[in-house]
Parts: C-alpha cells; structure tokens; sequence
C-alpha cells in the first residue's frame, strides 16, 4: 500500500466544538451534543472550546457571570465522560491566535453580509437588542470562523440553526484563499445533530439557562422534581380518562430522549392517547429516569469542583496544547498575508 495514503486512512477526522460558559449546563446540552462528544473522543481528534470571549458578546457589561462558570462547564464536561486525555479542552481567551486570525479575517467580510446571517439575525431579535447591537455580537459568525480554521476542523456539530454560521465560515476560507492565491486553510462540514433540539420544561422554546426554562446537569433532587412537575403536557386532558396529545407534550419529548425502554414509552403515548393515564403518572415515571440519571453526574461534578486546581490543570494543558496548534495556523495566515517579517 502507499505510504502516503496508509497514512491518510489512518488521520481523524479533526473535531472542533464547545460552550459559551453563561451558566452550568442542562439536558439540551446533555442530548444535543455531551453524549455525541463522548462518544467522538473514540473515533475523531476532537477539541473543546470554553468559548468565553463569545459569552461576553452578549455579557460584556456582567463579566464575572462568565468567569465564574468557566470551571462550572469544565466539572460538566468531565462528569459526563469527556477524557482530557482525549480530548483537548481548552479556554478561548487564553488562545491568542483566535483573536489575531479574527481580526485578519474581519477585513474579507462586509457589515451588510453579517447583518443578512440568518443566526445573527434570529439570535439578535430573541435577545432583544434592538439597535444597540454589541459590535462583539454582530462579528461572532467571523470569531467562530477563526476558532475552526485554527483547529483546521474538519467536521463541526451542530444543529440546523447554525448551519448558515457554516457556511459563512467556508466563504471566509474561500475568500481568504483566493485572495492570497493558495489553499492555505480548509473549509469545514457541519455535522448535524441527530436528535432534536429539546425545549424548555415550558414547551415554548429550547431550553434556557436563563428564562428559568432548564434543568442543570447538577441539579439537585428537589429542583428536578420542582421542574417536572412544572412541565408543559396536553391543556385539554382534564381527566385522566381523556385521551390526550403527546405530541407537543414536553413529558413525553423528555422521556423519548431520557427514558432507557423506549418500546416502554410507546407503550405509554398508546395509553395516553387512548385515555386513562393521568398526568402525574407521566411525570413520576419521568422524574424517576431524570433522578436515576443525574444522580451519578450531580455526585462526579461535586466531587470535581471540590478540586478546583485540578479543573484549573486540566483546562491549562489542553489550552497550551491548543494554543500550539493555533499559533501554527496563525503563522501559515500572516505568511500568506506576507506580514511575517520576524
């Protein structure tokens, strides 16, 4: 076999995701994408980003709601499965090349292409910024550009409001490219999520951190019960008798993706559909699964943020071996550009 080819059968495919750090992390993260990073760790070079400096597009007049839960998301990510030792996680801010590449590339994009990105645009609108849109914010599709390419990420997950980030990305490597006549970075694929999004216990939007909408991967017993008993079913089943809605029906969106016995689940919207189960049935059999899964999470995430200087160690290391990655890339952009005189 060619040496040269062998050799490509053998590289990973390079994996760049990650979270901004405004608060501890909950169930729509936990399904849309920490199972689907455990699991990536095997197979792919994956990296992580606590992508602080995009928290503080939209939390630059509360900063310290984003330094105290950098080490927060960290406790999540290894409660949950992620292996430093497969997976590189590193801090956004303490990467110096992301924010020089970002300024590179800011000058190959135009104000009017941001404002007509459709995930700026719908992101603008539900945090209601009118027209005092943070300079930060409206950049964040060029930012994300430069977290992928200094990772030369092959593939990035994510779910389908975030595919025109994607896009804007690979016009980015594409512009770039052409401008200094060669292919110096490669574009990306999106890898899209295979479940979808889950809403918020209100059934009214995704789940949020900050509308009071979500149930933390550390919850205590009492809130996850306070949650689910506060959850969104079916307004027209009065009686346990009534056949009721599963559809729309957030008890039933959290037990198709939580519940382990998913032949058992259907056994259950059959009977609800029909009538004659009630509510707070539904909702115990919930609260059970939610309680038997977070229990061991909740106890490895206590036991991790009782040692914060291990946190602290285990986000260095993975951020110096970013940083030497990202520095490299940087170097090949400036001496495309022609500026990297020493």
């Amino acid at each position: 076999m060619n040496w040269l080819y062998s050799r490509k059968l053998k590289m990973k495919e390079r994996i760049l995701t990650g979270d901004r750090p405004t608060g501890p992390l909950h169930l729509g993260h936990f399904v849309g994408s920490l199972q689907q990073r455990v699991t990536l760790q095997h197979s792919h070079d994956q990296t992580i980003l606590v992508a602080d400096l995009q928290a503080l597009t939209d939390n630059g007049q509360n900063p310290q709601k984003i330094s105290d839960n950098i080490l927060n998301v960290v406790a999540d990510y290894l409660a949950v499965g992620i292996d430093p030792e497969k997976t590189t996680i590193c801090l956004q801010s303490a990467l110096p090349a992301l924010s020089e590449l970002t300024m590179y590339y800011s000058n190959l994009v135009s104000i009017a292409r941001l404002e007509r990105n459709p995930t700026v645009k719908n992101e603008i609108h539900y945090r209601g910024f009118g027209k005092t849109i943070p300079a930060g914010f409206l950049t964040y599709p060029i930012s994300q550009a430069a977290d992928i390419t200094a990772f030369r990420a092959t593939q990035v997950p994510v779910g389908d409001d975030q595919l025109p980030m994607i896009e804007q990305t690979n016009e980015i490597v594409r512009r770039f490219n052409s401008v200094v006549h060669d292919q110096v970075l490669c574009e990306c694929r999106a890898m899209l999520s295979h479940f979808p999004r889950l809403p918020g216990i209100d059934g009214k939007a995704k789940m949020s951190k900050s509308l009071g909408t979500a149930i933390s991967l550390g919850a205590t017993a009492n809130e996850i019960r306070k949650a689910v008993k506060a959850m969104y079913t079916d307004p027209n089943h009065l009686r346990i008798d009534d056949p009721g809605q599963t559809e729309g029906n957030v008890v039933f969106t959290y037990l198709d993706a939580f519940h382990p016995d998913k032949t058992f689940v259907e056994e259950l919207k059959a009977h609800y559909r029909r009538g004659g189960l009630g509510d707070g049935k539904t909702k115990q059999i919930l609260e059970d699964c939610l309680q038997s899964m977070l229990d061991p999470i909740r106890a490895e995430r206590e036991r991790l943020l009782a040692d914060k200087a291990m946190l602290i160690e285990v986000l260095r290391a993975g951020t110096e071996k970013a940083n030497t990655v990202s520095q490299g890339v940087l170097l090949d952009v400036k001496r495309a550009l022609g500026i990297a005189l020493f």
